[in-house]
Parts: structure tokens; sequence; C-alpha cells
């Protein structure tokens, strides 16, 4: 049973359009909030600028230079597109799962000031 992320309230599936078949596997609105919450198609996954986990959609991957023999790769159709395509080999850290993506990482560091800021010391007078 689904729960909403809001207030804890239950769930329940309504009606979606054509367009919105294309994009979403459900929709859900919760009985108590109001609030709708979609549940994404997988193939979505694979669009965007950045790389993302195929199975638990997170941007938080490690890249390897070569594959490790304790964790799965993804197969499938596009693995190997992305492989064939050269594409980087990527990491999980939830899944624990490894998967090739032509896509960058998304820089987990925040971008540089452009000017340095002065910082003030502890000074009392």
């Amino acid at each position: 049973m689904r729960k909403c992320v809001h207030c804890g309230g239950k769930l329940r599936r309504i009606h979606r359009t054509l367009i919105e078949r294309l994009s979403y596997l459900g929709i859900f609105q919760c009985c108590v909030c109001e609030r709708e919450q979609h549940l994404f198609r997988p193939y979505r996954l694979h669009l965007g600028p950045h790389a993302r986990c195929p199975k638990c959609g997170t941007f938080r991957l490690k890249r390897l230079g070569e594959p490790d023999v304790v964790d799965r790769i993804q197969g499938g159709f596009w693995n190997l597109l992305e492989r064939l395509s050269h594409g980087n080999l990527y990491h999980c850290r939830f899944c624990r799962l490894q998967f090739y993506d032509r896509r960058p990482l998304v820089s987990q560091d925040p971008e540089p000031p452009s000017a340095p800021q002065a910082v003030a010391g502890n000074m009392r007078g």
C-alpha cells in the first residue's frame, strides 16, 4: 500500500490522460491532503544532462575504471547501447549496481566564489 510522502495518508490511483500515460506509470492522489504523486516510467532515467542510476534514479554515483567482480552489472538494451557509444562505467552506492552511461556525473562540489570573501575574525573591543 502506498502512503503520501507529505502527510502519510492513503493514496488512491486517479485517471491519466493519453499524454500522461506516456510519461507516468501511475498518478496517485492522497485521500487526506489531496496532493498528487507521479510514478515516472523507467525510460525517463535515461534522459537528461547527467548520469542517473537506472534502478533507483539517484545522482550519487561513483565512476569505475574497470568492472567490479562482486557487484552485478546492469544488462539490457540501454546498457549495451551506452557501452558501445563509449560510455563510462558507473557504480550506484545504494543499489550496488554497475552500468554504462555516456553522460557526465553531477558535480558534488559547489561552484567556487568569483571573488574572495573577507572573513570576519573574532574581534573584541
